[in-house]
């Protein structure tokens, strides 16, 4: 099995959003897969529970449990198994992040999520671990996207080449117990859920 963990030290980042969709792209593609929702908030776990369908398994759990968490989801043949994460939390976050293969951090293109996120570039760096940046909820015109790769550069942190656009499928579709493939299939959302999806397959290397 392999493990994402998505985290972000600043809140209303995208975590959720991204965790949700990607688990999602998951299922579409036949893998076994399982949301872990360390957020108190426990909004996953919530979306979770609007849904009618039944996968992808959705658990709420704390960051101590973790470890037993995942051990059972590799006794239960889950293929995939993605960490959302609390913003304000360095414990259940460090616990994500020392049981993934992979860390991505969502990061909107704006001053205060740019500021942020050296936290958690820092939280990663503690653990020994390396983290990929996901440009999240990208206007569909101007020049921020491209600024903050400018800004995120000196940080010395990879930055994923999809970048996510800001689209009001994925508030709509969320609503529903959903995702944008699911809401709206031909939609650039869905679209662009797809290429990270794979993306972060080549990443894992499965």
């Amino acid at each position: 099995m392999k493990t994402v963990a998505i985290i972000s030290r600043k809140g209303g980042a995208g975590k959720t959003t991204l965790t949700v969709h990607l688990a999602v792209a998951a299922c579409i593609d036949g893998k076994e897969t399982a949301i872990i929702d360390l957020d108190p908030q426990a909004s996953a776990a919530g979306w979770g529970d609007s849904r009618k369908q039944e996968t992808p398994a959705v658990v709420s759990a704390q960051a101590a449990r973790l470890p037993k968490v995942l051990e059972a989801a590799v006794n239960n043949g889950a293929d995939l198994a993605i960490i959302d994460t609390a913003p304000h939390s360095e414990t259940a976050a460090l616990a994500a992040i020392r049981a993934a293969d992979l860390i991505l951090i969502p990061c909107r293109p704006a001053i205060l999520d740019l500021r942020a996120i050296g936290d958690t570039i820092d939280l990663v760096n503690l653990a020994s671990k390396t983290a990929i940046v996901v440009l999240n909820a990208v206007p569909p015109r101007g020049s921020l996207a491209d600024e903050a790769v400018e800004a995120i550069a000196p940080l010395g942190v990879s930055i994923a080449p999809i970048r996510i656009g800001q689209r009001a499928a994925f508030v709509h579709s969320l609503t529903a117990g959903q995702t944008a493939q699911e809401y709206e299939p031909e939609g650039k959302a869905a679209e662009e859920i797809q290429q990270v999806y794979k993306w972060m397959c080549k990443q894992l290397i499965m």
